[in-house]
């Protein structure tokens, strides 16, 4: 009998985003609230989820090279504000190049001293985490003469698919099919229709970019030499240098792609989402993303997901006004962990299969006991995923090999 695991990711993927679904309507269909699959809630995902995105797979390309990058928030705090300064001088397009020129400037940097000289890897990320911001406040501060808000900046737009969310065709509205199809209020359908529409409807055109990232940066890593190239500098450079491969170069071309991409998705924050660059407006997007990254297995489709899940937990939290929305989730979440009780049990893991129980019944505990939940649950919420993945999934998660570990040209 053909298992899901035996299915193409092009199948197998949307049958489990299906199943995910069919929770969230079971658990809005108990709760007392119609949040978890509002058209709002999947828009403030997608908005959400789009910097942390580009941060998480800006650090897939200089993790496959073999460097650690801890430094993608202070590379995309260098996008927010060269964005936003090129955006207000230049135009929104120009702003979002300029924007990707300032990460890559940060990733030059990290280059420079992680691959050239050799500094610690995680010291050299921090560093540029504390320079970020203290440039960025002085760069504010001459030219804007405030040392933390910008001027308005000007925005790429957005797109409505037509047919799908009413987009317009030369002018004409055309129908609105998922709108037709959630006012019709009919169990599980409409909750898919509201979701899509959410995706589909006042979309950015940086986010249809960065969704479009997802084939490509797959086809460019596992079907090309160039990415065959850069993953043996992540796995095996003393191989690949015998090989005739120029390591350094490699490593450099990962780290200053991580920059640039973290750099759009800094531009993005300042030009499209808050409109001005304003100091502390990264929310720790950078560290989220490379969150996504462990959560994704070091994989661009999976870098998606963990985004996704994250901005998810953010998009509801924005209009969970009196926390009831968060509230079911602690439902979900109790779903969930007996799922993977299950799962541990089925692999004959009882030690897994015995804390995913405790926290699933603590989970069920909490959400019997209480109406609503604090405000803190939410902002957490995120890096407990992060946290479960790694206690029940780690032998399932690979990195680099040869990542973070310092490399000397002719050195074996």
């Amino acid at each position: 009998m053909t298992t899901l695991r035996n299915l193409p990711a092009w199948a197998r993927w949307p049958l489990y985003v299906l199943a995910g679904i069919l929770l969230l309507t079971i658990v809005q269909s108990i709760s007392d609230t119609g949040r978890l699959t509002a058209v709002s809630t999947s828009r403030e995902m997608l908005r959400w989820a789009v910097p942390i995105f580009l941060a998480g797979l800006g650090g897939l390309f200089s993790e496959r090279a073999g460097v650690v990058n801890i430094g993608l928030e202070g590379m995309l705090i260098l996008g927010m504000w060269f964005g936003a300064w090129g955006s207000i001088t230049y135009g929104p397009w120009a702003g979002l190049a300029i924007g990707m020129i300032g990460g890559g400037l940060g990733g030059l940097l990290h280059a420079v001293a992680t691959v050239t000289f050799n500094v610690d890897h995680i010291i050299s990320g921090v560093a540029i985490n504390i320079l970020a911001p203290a440039l960025t406040r002085y760069l504010s501060d001459e030219l804007w003469a405030s040392p933390t808000t910008s001027p308005r900046t000007q925005s790429v737009g957005d797109w409505d698919v037509p047919f799908l969310a009413g987009g317009t065709i030369f002018g004409w509205e055309s129908p609105d099919l998922l709108k037709s199809i959630g006012d019709r209020e009919w169990w599980y359908l409409s909750d898919i229709a509201e979701l899509a529409r959410g995706l589909l409807r006042g979309t950015h055109w940086v986010a249809i970019i960065a969704l479009l990232l997802v084939p490509f940066t797959s086809w460019l890593i596992w079907r090309t030499r160039f990415g065959l190239r850069l993953r043996i500098a992540g796995e095996n450079p003393q191989a690949g240098e015998a090989q005739g491969v120029d390591i350094i170069r490699y490593k450099y071309i990962g780290v200053i792609i991580s920059g640039i991409l973290a750099g759009l998705g800094g531009a993005f924050i300042s030009t499209e989402l808050s409109g001005l660059f304003q100091g502390g407006n990264s929310a720790g997007r950078g560290f989220i993303g490379l969150a996504a990254l462990i959560f994704g297995n070091w994989r661009p489709g999976g870098v998606l997901v963990g985004a996704l899940l994250f901005g998810y937990v953010f998009g509801l939290d924005l209009k969970d006004l009196d926390g009831t929305a968060s509230h079911a989730l602690l439902l979900v979440n109790t779903v969930a962990l007996a799922g993977v009780a299950a799962w541990a049990l089925s692999r004959r893991r009882t030690t897994d299969a015995i804390l995913a129980t405790i926290l699933g019944v603590g989970a069920l505990a909490w959400w019997l006991s209480a109406e609503t939940v604090p405000n803190w649950w939410s902002n957490i919420l995120p890096y407990v995923l992060v946290l479960l993945v790694l206690v029940f999934f780690a032998q399932r998660l690979r990195m680099p090999a040869a990542d973070g570990l310092p490399y000397r040209k002719g050195e074996s």
